[in-house]
């Protein structure tokens, strides 16, 4: 209850934050959106309030929820995970734990999305996200709640285990800064932004390579990590071509991907 009320009294400031958020996304995509549209399209009054909506929700219960579920993983884990493994990794400065704590969230982001194409359960909650059929920024948080906490459980979860993530300051940020890089990097790459950068693709995510995650035709199940395409290279699911989709959405049926 004390958690509860604790969070609740730091709702104004987090809608606040989230507004400035918004205001600043907005500044930035709203007019390159325009600019160097991939394909020009008009949002109606009910999708722009759909995604404000999922927008605000989905920026703060995630968070209000991900960190009670953190801070029970964190005690768990000092009664089961050998003390010296996080011992050693903690003590690492932030500028060698953040790089390596990314890396790692990546891998973990990777498979708790791939899984959420696999599982029918995760997917019921997953295909929310790939429900429009008009990409830009606003996309990255048009998503259910549910599967927000699981795909980001998927990455922070592998930090707190190996202490990475704890209550060290270096520790305490470092899973606010993997979300803050992930989530940014997020809503570029659901732009609606003709952005191609070459043999760098390979290296970095762009929206030439998401926006074929969305794709509504096959192939389906393709490009599942959120910033290094060279995770999906390790698992045989990336698809670069230099062409766009054609179309995004579920229009067709979905098959699941049931390779491992």
């Amino acid at each position: 209850m004390q958690y509860v009320l604790a969070h609740l009294s730091h709702l104004p400031l987090d809608i606040a934050r989230l507004a400035v958020w918004l205001v600043l996304l907005s500044l930035i995509f709203v007019p390159l959106e325009r600019w160097l549209a991939v394909r020009h399209t008009k949002l109606t009054g009910r999708m722009l309030a759909l995604d404000l909506g999922l927008y605000l929700l989905n920026g703060l219960l995630p968070a209000a929820i991900l960190a009670a579920l953190m801070s029970l993983l964190a005690v768990a884990v000092q009664a089961v995970i050998p003390a010296a493994i996080p011992a050693t990794l903690g003590a690492l400065p932030l500028v060698v734990k953040l790089p390596l704590s990314v890396l790692i969230a990546e891998l973990g982001f990777y498979w708790g999305h791939r899984l959420s194409h696999q599982i029918p359960w995760l997917w019921r909650y997953h295909s929310v996200h790939h429900q429009p059929e008009h990409l830009y920024f606003l996309v990255n948080t048009h998503a259910h709640p549910v599967d927000i906490i699981v795909t980001r459980m998927f990455g922070l979860v592998p930090l707190y285990i190996l202490g990475l993530a704890g209550a060290s300051m270096g520790g305490a940020a470092t899973p606010a800064l993997v979300i803050v890089i992930g989530t940014v990097w997020g809503f570029f790459i659901h732009s609606n932004l003709r952005v191609r950068l070459g043999p760098l693709e390979w290296l970095i995510a762009t929206p030439g390579f998401h926006h074929w995650h969305h794709t509504s035709a096959e192939p389906f199940n393709r490009n599942f990590a959120p910033t290094l395409p060279l995770v999906d290279k390790l698992f045989g699911t990336l698809h670069l071509p230099p062409n766009w989709p054609a179309g995004y959405g579920l229009n067709q049926p979905r098959t699941l991907d049931t390779a491992i």
